[in-house]
């Protein structure tokens, strides 16, 4: 059950509806971590921003690799959402979704390259608490990927913890967007708690950071 309540359309500002018509158009729905960050609308913006500049600015690695250290990630954490999500993503970008099946025999399984299993093994070692990283272990990677793939794996991975770690926290979970038929719609779940009307104005618009 989700912990903070979304906020709908009709509660939006005019910016974050625009945003959630870009996000429809582009997803078939408005994912719900992002229906519920806009309680926040600063962070809302700055999240969106770093995503996007994020995804523009990672071209060091193959998409497949990267795809794969940040699924096991999710898978790792228990994110349901970002499961989901990450399995859209990859059937999107026209990658082997069965890989994503067995993701949890990644070291014995013969569909994974040496280079897949190595990335996969670097997002266990830095998602794990403490984090389990070795010497070995990146300079491996460096020989396999270049400093520069490294310093982008490390970047992608922790920033996945965040994600799944946030979308956990808060209860938010897995929404539909892995079957391609569609998905729920974060205002009209009748899990989702309704939002208070009865609360002061003015504590309301601290909470929302607005």
């Amino acid at each position: 059950m989700v912990r903070i309540p979304v906020v709908p359309p009709a509660e939006a500002g005019r910016w974050i509806r625009l945003a959630y018509h870009y996000l429809k158009r582009r997803f078939g729905e408005v994912p719900e971590p992002l229906a519920v960050l806009a309680n926040h609308r600063r962070l809302f913006f700055t999240n969106a921003v770093h995503e996007a500049a994020a995804g523009k600015a990672a071209t060091a690695l193959p998409p497949d690799l990267s795809n794969l250290a940040v699924y096991r990630v999710a898978s790792t954490i228990g994110c349901s959402w970002c499961v989901d999500f990450g399995t859209m993503l990859h059937r999107l970008a026209g990658l082997d979704v069965d890989q994503l099946r067995h993701i949890a025999d990644w070291a014995t399984s013969p569909i994974y390259t040496d280079d897949e299993r190595a990335v996969i093994a670097y997002a266990e070692a830095m998602t794990a608490t403490p984090p389990e990283v070795t010497d070995e272990q990146v300079a491996d990677l460096r020989r396999r990927l270049g400093d520069a793939g490294v310093v982008e794996l490390t970047y992608q991975i922790a920033h996945e913890n965040m994600r799944s770690r946030m979308n956990s926290a808060l209860g938010i979970t897995a929404q539909g967007f892995s079957t391609g038929e569609g998905c729920r719609v974060p205002w009209t779940d009748t899990r989702t708690p309704a939002r208070k009307t009865d609360e002061p104005t003015r504590h309301r618009t601290r909470r929302a950071g607005r």
